[in-house]
């Protein structure tokens, strides 16, 4: 029996491990104070954003995070912890977590992982203010293309001046 419970908590480590090692973010929130619905509508923001939302025993998670090296993230294991893993956007999980935490004071944002550096609250709500990728991607690409229109505008005004001081030439030309 002891064996059996064993391997599940070590299976259980290894899922979070995983996890951890899968993710290109994190964060710990403390939901302490939100009912059901709450916590329901809660999980669906973090599912539609691509954000899996999961609840360990602290114990689990301290072991899956020394394992990994996150010895300094374990001590905001305290309480009642959710974790959110975001894979695809290292924004989502704190952008839904903030939102929500400004709509529900009971949600407390303890701390996160960002690519593989712990931070603290200020740097999720940083991180959350952030817009969109899709924004951030299309301002990278619109201040690109500024000095590339720029340096067309000059050529094509050069070759407008080239062909009119020709014109001017050849009609001199003819005149003679």
């Amino acid at each position: 029996m002891k064996e059996h419970v064993l391997k599940k908590k070590e299976a259980l480590v290894s899922e979070i491990k995983e996890k951890i090692e899968k993710s290109q973010s994190m964060v710990l929130v403390d939901y302490r104070g939100l009912n059901v619905d709450k916590v329901t509508q809660l999980r669906k923001s973090y599912r539609e954003a691509g954000v899996e939302y999961k609840v360990y025993k602290n114990t689990m998670m301290t072991r899956a995070f020394n394992d990994l090296g996150y010895e300094e993230f374990t001590k905001f294991f305290e309480g009642p912890n959710g974790i959110a893993f975001s894979y695809e956007d290292a924004v989502g999980a704190a952008k839904i977590s903030n939102d929500f935490a400004k709509e529900n004071d009971a949600l407390t944002i303890k701390a996160g992982i960002v690519d593989g550096k712990i931070v603290g609250l200020d740097e999720i709500k940083a991180l959350a203010e952030l817009p969109p990728k899709e924004v951030l991607i299309a301002q990278v690409l619109g201040g690109l293309n500024s000095p590339i229109q720029g340096f067309a505008n000059v050529l094509s005004g050069t070759m407008r001046s080239l062909v009119t001081a020709l014109d001017a030439i050849r009609a001199k030309q003819e005149n003679n």
